[in-house]
């Protein structure tokens, strides 16, 4: 008696910070045959399979078309690492893994065996800090350069809200720190009136930009290459100095607020979570809006809040 059997064999999706996509789901179905001298457990004859192949599949392989197949993957640019795939957390992601920090070579010398776990302790983390990402309020748009983009009206007021708002959750806040561009100085300047004592500095690594290609493209915002190119490796630096678990020698949790803008905020947001970054322009953040991170002393990260305007009434709350 002739037997058939069908086995399904899908490719896996690529994933991680680049992209990907599978090329196509074979089905080959297979005559059965007995190997006589190995018991007479059935074997199955296998088509090969070429992808080099231009001509018709071969008997009993059924080509599935696959959605991704359509898509073009570009590389990922040279500044960006890639991740060890999709849906495996990287306890070594901010470079300060412990075993990682520590020299292995180092052995002891009246004994010749390393004291891995008596050093460790030396390497480890012990804090929590806590990252609160403001983005800044509503501003003028029409304004020529960034110092004609200041705030609006309302923009202040949306400004004050999260500065009521910080001032009322009651935490020992540490710092701040904010993009140099207008919008996110003068947003800072209103907020920090509510929290008094906490010192202020500035960087350009915050400014707005465009991080990375998004995925899916956007239909009404297309950045020339070369912006992807300059921006997104200095928002990668901006997250790679700024967001990262704490300092060995840091001994309480800390409380910093971050003033910046949407894109700088929805691609940190993907990184910290290892999520890949092409999807940033899928978040959406009103102004004002409130973003907080957790990362633990193990390098564990939490997203507590994202682009929360809950404090603000629904006639201040714009995204512009």
């Amino acid at each position: 008696m002739a037997f058939r059997r069908v086995v399904a064999v899908t490719a896996a999706a690529a994933c991680g910070l680049a992209g990907g996509s599978v090329l196509f789901s074979a089905v080959p179905v297979a005559k059965q045959q007995v190997d006589k001298a190995g018991g007479g457990e059935p074997r199955f004859a296998e088509p090969a399979l070429s992808s080099s192949s231009s001509g018709p599949p071969p008997p009993g392989l059924l080509l599935l078309p696959s959605p991704a197949a359509s898509l073009s993957a570009a590389p990922a640019p040279a500044w960006l690492e890639k991740t060890n795939g999709c849906g495996f957390w990287d306890s070594n992601w901010d470079r300060r893994e412990p075993l990682a920090l520590m020299n292995l070579k180092k052995k002891n010398q009246e004994t010749g065996e390393e004291e891995v776990s008596a050093r460790l302790s030396h390497y480890k983390a012990k804090a929590t800090r806590n990252i609160f990402l403001i983005r800044h309020s509503q501003y003028n748009t029409d304004g020529q350069n960034d110092k004609d983009r200041i705030l609006t009206q309302l923009g202040r007021e949306q400004a004050e809200l999260t500065g009521k708002r910080l001032a009322s959750l009651g935490l020992r806040f540490d710092k701040i720190v904010h993009s140099s561009m207008t919008r996110a100085t003068e947003t800072t300047n209103i907020i920090s009136k509510y929290l008094p004592g906490v010192t202020k500095s500035s960087t350009d690594l915050l400014r707005e930009g465009a991080p990375i290609e998004p995925n899916p493209p956007s239909s009404h915002w297309k950045p020339e290459a070369v912006q992807y190119y300059e921006d997104g490796a200095r928002i990668e630096a901006a997250f790679r100095n700024y967001i990262h678990r704490a300092d060995v020698k840091q001994e309480e949790d800390s409380y910093e607020i971050f003033v910046c803008h949407a894109n700088v905020i929805r691609y940190i947001v993907c990184r910290a979570l290892q999520f890949p970054p092409e999807g940033w322009l899928r978040i959406s953040l009103n102004n004002g809006s409130i973003t907080h991170l957790v990362i633990r002393p193990s390098g564990r990260v939490a997203l507590r809040m994202l682009g929360d305007t809950g404090f603000m009434p629904p006639e201040k709350i714009t995204r512009n």
